[in-house]
């Protein structure tokens, strides 16, 4: 049998209505009315039946490394899930250190059309990335920032020792999802995550909390402000989005080389993240009162990317939120850590 070759399409779905019509969630995702195989999913299943008798470690190896192909790792990854990831400590995550300074944040607005063009046909509406604006300095502390956002594992651990009710309504009929522990958490509450890194911070004696939106920004586009986390180019091999095609979350770090400025994995897709600021207009910005202001009235930030969203998402200053109106919205987070 030989392995599912990709079709040079296969990150571009072709729908037969407009992005920005859409109503259903299916159709959010530029998915047809019909069903469709994914090459992704396919090459990942084929995958799965090379590497089921890997040692650990050797599962391991593929996930730390940079040389073997997509669907090797997201593999790997799913296999590590069911017999143990050894990448995933609650009480000791892997952390990143992210110096301080006067850093640059947000858009100029003499990039606002730009942005919208380079777009188009996914439904951008100009408010949505006027919230960008305007790029601005300002001065923040170093910290640390998680490699990667809390994982199912992570979550379940918390929910045990604290008996906390939120059950994230991913986890069908709210039991763990074993096949996914190694996945991003994703379908909780900005409080839930507050909750958890507050927990967190009592067991270790350490001061976790989620990440301040310009820390977020700062942490993903790094010094020379890419567009990307990886990059000004986007990539559906290095950004879990819904380009891939895999419409569903993957083990993290599993999208090698779509690493941040200062090595952060899965800022550009794979679940949407909180940070703790609530939208407020940049300085010298305008308010923009969209949709999410209509639903929330206030309402918390969420950064980067996911797997049922397309790559103006994945944008490292794209400000956005969670839309209740919508099922198979990814709200997630990652760590930050204070530095003492």
């Amino acid at each position: 049998m030989n392995a599912p070759t990709p079709d040079p399409r296969w990150h571009w779905p072709t729908v037969d209505y407009p992005l920005c019509g859409a109503t259903t969630d299916r159709e959010r995702c530029g998915l047809p009315r019909h069903f469709i195989s994914s090459w992704l999913v396919n090459a990942v299943s084929f995958a799965l039946s090379r590497w089921r008798t890997t040692s650990i470690d050797g599962l391991l190896d593929v996930m730390s490394g940079v040389s073997q192909a997509l669907p090797d790792r997201i593999a790997c990854g799913s296999l590590l899930a069911l017999c143990g990831d050894l990448r995933i400590n609650t009480f000791a995550p892997q952390m990143l250190d992210v110096p301080g300074g006067e850093i640059e944040v947000g858009l100029s607005p003499a990039n606002l059309d730009e942005v919208l063009s380079c777009y188009a046909g996914l439904g951008l509406h100009r408010e949505w990335i006027m919230k960008e604006c305007p790029r601005h300095q300002l001065a923040i502390k170093p910290f640390r920032i998680a490699r990667y956002p809390v994982t199912n594992a992570e979550f379940r651990e918390f929910l045990a020792a604290t008996l906390y009710a939120e059950i994230p309504t991913s986890w069908i009929l709210q039991q763990f999802p074993i096949e996914r522990a190694n996945h991003p958490v994703y379908t909780i509450s900005a409080t839930a995550a507050n909750a958890y890194a507050n927990w967190l911070s009592q067991c270790t004696g350490r001061t976790f909390r989620l990440p301040a939106e310009a820390e977020w920004e700062w942490a993903a586009a790094g010094p020379d402000g890419r567009e990307f986390p990886w990059g000004n180019e986007f990539d559906a091999f290095l950004a879990n989005t819904a380009e891939s095609g895999l419409f569903n979350t993957s083990p993290v770090g599993a999208f090698s080389g779509g690493e941040s400025y200062f090595g952060a994995s899965d800022m550009g897709g794979n679940i949407e993240e909180y940070v703790l600021d609530e939208y407020a207009p940049y300085p010298q910005g305008e308010f923009v009162s969209d949709h999410l202001t209509q639903i929330h009235g206030r309402y918390r930030i969420a950064r980067g990317g996911s797997f049922a969203r397309f790559r103006d998402l994945a944008r490292t200053r794209r400000r956005h939120g969670h839309n209740p109106h919508s099922m198979v919205y990814a709200m997630g987070f990652r760590l930050a850590e204070e530095i003492r």
